[in-house]
């Protein structure tokens, strides 16, 4: 009689695409004994670890049982363990459900009751990130056959093929059913991805070889958050989609990160100069280990291009061993030139992997950077430095009309120099690693010195005190680590942003970047509190103060100006109509300053309010309005916002911008009137709500970016959630009855 093989079948696929779903169907109707390896409930009926999928896996092949991994196995790195469980009576199969981005992302937002609690808007951020990483398997990994499947009757056929496998049958090996071998990423899926094209080996050096990585973005102070936010972690919630390396990644919400100093770095000398990964891993964890601490709330981010880069995967694992704090320290796959514009990690200070001519030139980070920042990085490099030795690190205070400073927050770049091991540039050390090994330890210190120099001036400058509020120690790189400037004329320092500009700036800041070198500071302005609750602004945030203070000198940016309070249009409008309404009133820097003596000052910015709705609704009835404050205002002098619930505009363009309007982060004028009323103050809600899912204003349903929340808000007619429909919250036009 024939020897039954037993056979492991690793199923490859996105949340969404339907791996248990092909799992039941096949188990429901074989005559073969099968077991389902699903990594959400391996731990008793918990999400477990990849370890221990794969001894359940073994166990069941022992007795002589067949295999389904159920888990997303989105890469290489993923499968290559289940892969070695092939042997001489176990063949290994991978079937592919490569099916559409969008039927995926529907699935996995619409399901209810996952295993892993992986559903809702959570649950589309996951699919775009693991889309973003697939790399699809081939035989070469080991499997004797693989079968992909592009659609629904492609997955029917696979499951009819597999539940008709009887224990004494085996199936033909080859690849079946792949259209095109070289697709990594479907087209369709790019409409709902917010990630570049894929990199150009003019940007980055990628000869190194390297296998697979994801990142791992970490919340400050509490990591497991941001990962339970975006990708629930597997501690918890999903296992399979999160535990093994943290697999698909994450978003960082840099909203909650905006005050935090952070340096991104590149792996030195380990791409053009080929130094080896294992031993400058090692240096690395090492160095981060020696100076994470000493750096107090600052972050290190080790950052590469490469969805597969051996040497993130190589640190992050020895960066774990070792304990190291992530919230401090850790990983991300990403162009170091673009890490907030396209990654929403904002980074004040970027290292370069230079050459020792400190020059433009080459296919790597070098290139990219001063590509990136312009000839501005050069020339102000040629300042300060000629050359540089290898080990040694040169930090340049970039220009504030450089790109990476406008567009990315970037207000520092360090150069730094490792050693080379390739024969094929200059001052080879052919392969002398006692003292390239040193030359690298001196490098990285260099870096993280540089790095705590720019935090040390920071320090100083905090404890400085300005003759005149929010002038003489303010500088760009305070207003840009508290959120993007939108535009910056470096004739009159004017800088606007979230609908505001700071204008008129004293003579006494203009002459500042270039005497401190950018390093930062916050000032405490305003009204100090005695209760600990004083809020530090930055001098961009002085500019409501200014104009509700000032209005005659601010004329063309107000539209009303009354005794108590001034009107003015926001520079920077979330929607098609957006006011804001300043109180006229020292002291009242915020909502949380605002007491029962305040009440009648309420009462009137709300009445302004209403007029100013009144006029708007006359000329487009079609419109609805909200009036209400935010809890924790980045602007300093009390203001509500007149929105618009259309939300229509191009400067909406992140999950703060929306929340803060489209959560209890924004309070009610009436409610807060109410509360001040009843209770002499106003409840404030916590900035960590912004960093919730992104949901429709009116019919609640979750959306995995922006982009497609908007096109969804535009064309949505559901009626509004019945909260704000009480209590006069929303305004509408006047019917024919003259109700409203």
């Amino acid at each position: 009689m024939e020897e039954s093989k037993s056979v492991v079948v690793i199923l490859v696929g996105a949340p969404g695409s339907g791996k248990s779903t092909f799992c039941d169907n096949v188990m429901r109707s074989s005559s073969r004994s099968w077991v389902r390896i699903c990594q959400d409930t391996v731990g008793n009926g918990k999400a477990g670890t990849k370890a221990q999928c794969l001894a359940s896996a073994s166990s069941a092949l022992k007795d002589g049982k067949s295999v389904f991994i159920d888990r997303c196995n989105i890469n290489r790195q993923q499968r290559a363990d289940f892969v070695n469980l092939h042997s001489s009576h176990v063949d290994v199969h991978a079937v592919v459900l490569d099916l559409p981005a969008k039927l995926c992302i529907s699935r996995s937002v619409k399901r209810t009751g996952h295993e892993g609690n992986l559903q809702g808007g959570k649950a589309a951020a996951v699919v775009n990130q693991m889309l973003q990483k697939k790399e699809l398997p081939k035989l070469s990994e080991g499997f004797s056959r693989i079968t992909f499947c592009q659609n629904e009757s492609d997955v029917q056929a696979a499951v009819t093929t597999y539940s008709e496998l009887d224990p004494l049958c085996t199936l033909p090996s080859g690849c079946f059913g792949q259209k095109n071998p070289d697709s990594k990423v479907q087209l369709g899926i790019m409409k709902f991805l917010k990630k570049v094209d894929a990199p150009s080996s003019a940007r980055y050096d990628t000869s190194v070889s390297q296998d697979s990585v994801a990142n791992q973005v970490t919340k400050e102070k509490t990591p497991s958050n941001k990962l339970a936010e975006q990708a629930p972690a597997s501690s918890n919630n999903t296992g399979k989609e999160v535990e093994d390396d943290q697999e698909m990644g994450s978003f960082c919400d840099t909203n909650l990160l905006d005050s935090v100093p952070t340096l991104a770095f590149p792996s030195i000398s380990t791409a053009d100069f080929l130094f080896n990964l294992e031993k400058a891993s090692d240096i690395i964890v090492e160095k981060v280990a020696e100076y994470v601490e000493k750096l107090g709330n600052a972050r290190l981010v080790l950052v590469d291009l490469s969805n597969g880069s051996k040497i993130l995967s190589l640190v992050r694992s020895k960066a774990a061993q070792k304990n190291i704090n992530s919230s401090k320290f850790f990983t991300f796959v990403g162009d170091i030139t673009c890490l907030y514009s396209q990654g929403d990690l904002r980074c004040n200070v970027i290292a370069n992997a230079a050459n020792w001519r400190l020059k433009p030139g080459g296919g790597g980070v070098n290139a990219a950077i001063f590509r990136a920042a312009g000839p501005t990085l050069e020339i102000a490099t040629k300042e300060r430095a000629e050359s540089l030795a290898p080990g040694k690190a040169l930090v340049v205070p970039l220009p504030s009309s450089s790109r990476l400073f406008r567009s990315e927050g970037v207000t520092h770049v360090i150069h730094v120099l490792g050693p080379n091991m390739n024969p094929q540039r200059p001052n080879c050390l052919n392969k002398d690693y006692t003292n390239g090994c040193i030359v690298l330890r001196e490098a990285y210190s260099s870096l993280f010195e540089g790095f705590a120099s720019i935090l040390r001036s920071r320090e100083k400058l905090s404890k400085e005190k300005g003759e005149e509020p929010g002038l003489k120690l303010s500088t760009l790189q305070d207003r840009l680590e508290r959120g993007p400037v939108d535009q910056i004329s470096d004739s009159n320092q004017k800088v606007k942003r979230e609908g505001v500009y700071a204008s008129e700036i004293s003579k006494k800041f203009k002459g500042s970047q270039d005497e401190l070198g950018s390093s930062i500071t916050n000032f405490r302005g305003g009204n100090d509190k005695a209760d600990g609750e004083t809020k530090g602004w930055g001098s961009w945030a002085q500019a409501l103060y200014q104009i509700a203070m000032h209005p005659e000198r601010n004329k063309n940016d107000v539209i009303e100006v009354l005794d108590d309070v001034v009107v003015m249009s926001d520079l920077y409008p979330k929607a098609q109509k957006h006011l804001l309404v300043l109180a006229r009133a020292e002291g009242l820097d915020r909502l949380a300053d605002v007491r029962k003596e305040h009440l009648q000052l309420l009462s009137r910015m709300h009445a302004v309010g209403l007029k100013w709705v009144e006029k708007f609704l006359a000329e487009n009835e079609s419109l609805v309005f909200r009036l209400g404050y935010h809890s924790e205002p980045s602007m300093r002098q009390l203001h509500l916002h007149v929105i618009s619930q259309d939300f229509d505009s191009k400067h909406l363009k992140n999950k703060k911008h929306w929340n803060s309007f489209n959560t209890v982060f924004f309070r009610d004028s009436v409610d807060v009137m109410e509360e001040i009323r009843e209770h002499g103050k106003a409840k404030i809600e916590d900035e960590g709500i912004l960093s919730k899912e992104l949901r429709c204003n009116r019919c609640r349903s979750a959306h995995p970016n922006i982009p497609r929340l908007k096109s969804h808000v535009s064309s949505c007619r559901a009626p509004f959630p019945a909260a704000l429909l009480q209590n006069r919250r929303l305004v509408f036009a006047p019917t024919k009855d003259g109700s409203s």
